[in-house]
């Protein structure tokens, strides 16, 4: 080999790597998250927190090869529309929304940026989604409940409360889920022997009046339907249901670590891990209208010894046996 043709062959070896590392710099990607909580929200954090696990698992480094662009946005919607705005104009690879409250400002902040979404109750008749398995938009991701998970909720409530007569379901009437759910709790009650009564959840002090009027009548429990709106009055529920001594039974287990009484749903934080796994397939070029809408795969069942106590409760064995966690 002629000495010339040795140095350029050598010079070019050696731009290599300097290629490389350039094209690794250019490769770095860019998620949104849109939060609709506060910074300081442990429950948040926490799936937050299993979102970020599961990215490093697929080999997303932050700072090396991804750019997280975090906003905690808060349960208000005026900052949450504020924050959607941002985030769609930053134009990232894909955004993390999770729930309805964020994915709804958000798809109306933008129709091509890919969004992943979590813990969302009905994606189809919220108009996110044209169908399930080909979701055919900009979004798609994990959906936390299918309808006939509500008639489940019934069914343990009765065996925690084997005299129970009357069930308060509290339900957002404006969503389409609660009105579906509901629908599915009617269906199971007369086999149960139970009366079910709806509670629209628009206020606080409507909450209060209508349950402190159903619970004059002995042998009643309540039911509060998954929703933003039983998010916002989470303590008014907690506190109707002690004052009255209603055994009540959730959706999801920070109810019951608030002293509520049973929860039965879907593992939540999963549903964060997993939505790593789709951020990760369109940040490897798959489209969302491409992915479909996936259902839970993981339920947990809490029940809160020291408030079933305090209502009277004794919990049957078997139901107890079921228990993924029961707090002392």
């Amino acid at each position: 080999m002629r000495r010339r043709e040795f140095i350029t062959l050598l010079g070019g070896a050696t731009a290599w790597p300097l290629a490389a590392r350039a094209q690794h710099r250019e490769r770095m990607r860019r998620v949104g998250v849109l939060l609709p909580a506060f910074p300081d929200d442990p429950v948040w954090q926490t799936r937050l927190g299993a979102f970020l696990q599961g990215l490093a698992i697929l080999g997303w480094g932050i700072g090396q090869n991804l750019r997280i662009e975090t906003r905690w946005a808060t349960p208000n919607i005026t900052d949450i529309r504020r924050h959607s705005a941002e985030l769609a104009a930053l134009a990232p690879d894909v955004i993390l929304a999770p729930g309805g409250s964020s994915v709804g400002p958000l798809l109306e902040s933008t129709r091509t940026v890919p969004v992943v979404f979590a813990i969302v109750n009905d994606p189809v008749g919220a108009g996110y989604v044209d169908n399930l398995a080909r979701p055919g938009g900009n979004a798609t991701g994990f959906m936390s409940f299918e309808f006939s998970l509500s008639a489940k909720w019934l069914e343990l409530l009765k065996q925690l409360a084997p005299r129970l007569m009357r069930v308060a379901v509290l339900r957002d009437a404006t969503q389409n889920f609660a009105m579906s759910s509901f629908a599915a709790v009617q269906a199971v009650a007369p086999s149960l022997g139970v009366e079910v009564i709806p509670i629209n959840m628009r206020d606080a002090g409507e909450i209060e009046q209508s349950v402190a009027i159903f619970a004059r009548s002995p042998n009643a429990g309540l039911i509060p339907m998954a929703s933003a709106a039983a998010i916002q009055h989470c303590d008014v529920i907690l506190t109707l249901a002690s004052r009255h001594s209603l055994p009540a039974v959730y959706w999801d287990r920070f109810f019951v670590d608030a002293s509520g009484l049973m929860s039965y749903g879907p593992d939540l934080v999963d549903q964060f891990r997993r939505a790593a796994s789709y951020v990760d397939r369109i940040l490897k070029g798959e489209k969302p209208a491409d992915l479909p809408v996936q259902a839970p795969t993981q339920f947990e069942l809490v029940i809160n010894l020291k408030t079933a106590k305090s209502l009277g409760l004794d919990i049957p064995p078997m139901l107890l046996a079921r228990a993924d966690e029961v707090i002392e």
